[in-house]
């Protein structure tokens, strides 16, 4: 199994086209093609704050219609697919700019690509178990002891938000425990939702989030390579949001 497995996107889709062909991928017919067999696939967060999420979301349908899906949801996937349904979401934290770009267009395509949007949310496990169980892709990480389950309000919150505390930070994101730095567990583990200058290698984990949407890079995991390529994001640069870990 070779896979190529990107960072959270967040609506960044011409970074993440740079990067698909700078990895050797074309589109033939609606489907990835690589000369070498290789097939991308996707921590989550493909939506919400960056410019383009609507194109990201197409390309996405593109690759699950073509039997070609490998993503494991977000929560900001979580949360458009509140949205979707018509739960009462509030309109922060990035998912206006998705809203936005779905109110600008015709009321048929917006309501083609919501209804695709539930169908395509529903069909998606919590996380990926892959190649034999050696490799886990979970958004934002699970914990050895959940790995193997498939439901539970504990792996749901855990693979969506991370190991949370119940508090905040100043800007409204959770406060979540460094779990990576704690596991033990004999898969491979890639993850994103904790933006990081650099991809985070520790205790057989890899953080990918390298940030793109607030001025980092996109990076993708080349599995079983478990080597790193990057493009330089074209969004302003935020520092506050990036997270610091020791060691």
């Amino acid at each position: 199994m070779k896979l190529d497995i990107f960072g959270d996107i967040h609506g960044c889709f011409d970074e993440f086209m740079e990067l698909f062909k700078k990895l050797g991928y074309r589109m033939e017919n609606g489907r990835p093609v690589h000369p070498d067999g290789r097939k991308p696939a996707f921590v989550g967060d493909a939506t919400d704050r960056g410019p383009k999420s609507v194109d990201m979301l197409k390309f996405l349908f593109a690759l699950d219609d073509a039997g070609d899906l490998i993503y494991s949801p977000g929560n900001h996937c979580n949360k458009l697919y509140r949205y979707m349904l018509g739960n009462h979401v509030q309109l922060k934290h990035g998912l206006e700019t998705t809203v936005a770009e779905l109110d600008a267009l015709p009321a048929k395509e917006r309501e083609h690509i919501r209804r695709r949007y539930i169908k395509f949310y529903e069909s998606l496990p919590l996380y990926r178990q892959l190649d034999g169980g050696k490799l886990i892709i979970a958004h934002a990480g699970i914990p050895e002891e959940l790995i193997g389950r498939t439901g539970g309000s504990r792996l749901r919150t855990f693979v969506l938000y991370g190991d949370i505390t119940g508090e905040t930070l100043p800007d409204g994101r959770p406060v979540r425990r460094d779990w990576a730095k704690h596991y033990k567990g004999n898969a491979f583990v890639v993850y994103g939702h904790t933006p990081v200058r650099e991809c985070r290698f520790i205790r057989n984990t890899v953080n990918i989030d390298t940030g793109c949407v607030f001025g980092g890079k996109l990076s993708v995991l080349r599995y079983p390579e478990k080597t790193v390529e990057s493009v330089a994001s074209r969004q302003p640069d935020q520092p506050g949001k990036f997270s610091h870990f020791p060691g």
